[in-house]
């Protein structure tokens, strides 16, 4: 069943797959993980012509859909050419994980694999499941050392989609939250969550969330990816600073990393607090930064004058 797009629910629904036989690589192994991540039950046929009248998805052999040995193979926009792993997750990935998670996954783990199908150039992975392979001289199976290679790369495969749908519940907990960010641009978490990719492109410029200690952490966010400076610092005096230093200052204040990025509090109330002075603080500062910026300016333009007349 060569179709152009299959999709998630086909897949659930089949008996077996075909791929070719003898030698393995990542692309195969990997293609069969994907599909048995989706139908556990699914039959993988291994040969090396595929059956008349099969009924189930071909894929790495056989000149369809999800073959890529033909001169006109596809080849993404960035230049790596599609493999079988590739067309598969390009169909699938978005069913499973979403667009946004898909398109990640592509770029850090499937078009790597693609590559090295496609070019004979290895990577870590492509590595590690090509030391499945019998050796010249090893009288071992090849579809046994298949099926052992496929139960790494299914635990490889499931951990990485349960990250990146993880992801995905995050980024619907945090956009959420930033309903409800307050004027001053401080967000509080109903819980923790990974949080840089939704508030680092937004206007939020501290955020709060509960501790796994107890209590709630204050915490900077970087003004961009590329960088680590943060929207809105701390206050300096309070990095790495013993707890009853911090105390006489806000009695809910426990703790403050040396690095001046993330502070401990008892409470949301105290966590708050902190933000605020921080934020307060932080805008104080940039005022007078300003005021002596156009200062400077004013003397500079003043004797520039001067030397003309």
């Amino acid at each position: 069943m060569n179709t152009a797009k299959i999709s998630v629910e086909q897949i659930e629904n089949m008996d077996s797959v075909f791929t070719h036989g003898g030698i393995f690589h990542s692309d195969d192994v990997f293609s069969a993980a994907l599909l048995k991540h989706i139908n556990p039950n699914l039959e993988i046929i291994r040969g090396f012509k595929v059956p008349e009248n099969f009924q189930g998805l071909v894929f790495d052999i056989g000149g369809g859909a999800y073959d890529h040995h033909q001169v006109d193979n596809e080849i993404r926009e960035n230049g790596v050419p599609f493999a079988s792993f590739g067309k598969l997750w390009r169909d699938l990935g978005p069913e499973i994980v979403g667009e946004s998670e898909s398109e990640k996954f592509d770029h850090s783990i499937v078009q790597p694999l693609d590559h090295t199908d496609n070019t004979g150039e290895r990577n870590p992975l492509s590595s590690v499941i090509s030391s499945f392979n019998p050796t010249w001289d090893d009288a071992a199976d090849a579809d046994e050392k298949f099926h052992a290679a496929l139960n790494f790369a299914s635990a490889f495969i499931q951990n990485k989609i349960e990250s990146c749908k993880s992801k995905e519940r995050a980024k619907a907990i945090v956009e959420e939250a930033l309903l409800f960010m307050d004027e001053k641009g401080i967000v509080v978490l109903p819980k923790y969550a990974p949080w840089s990719e939704t508030l680092i492109p937004s206007d939020a410029r501290l955020v709060i969330y509960p501790s796994q200690r107890g209590g709630f952490n204050l915490q900077v966010i970087s003004r961009s990816f590329k960088e680590r400076e943060a929207k809105v610092r701390l206050p300096e005096r309070w990095a790495g600073q013993k707890e009853d230093i911090l105390r006489a200052e806000i009695p809910e204040l426990s703790f403050c990393h040396a690095g001046g990025f993330l502070a401990a509090f008892d409470t949301l109330e105290g966590a708050k607090r902190g933000a605020e002075m921080a934020i307060s603080e932080a805008e104080k500062s940039s005022a007078e930064n300003t005021e002596s910026h156009h200062l400077l300016k004013f003397l500079f333009m003043k004797l520039a004058s001067r030397k003309r007349s």
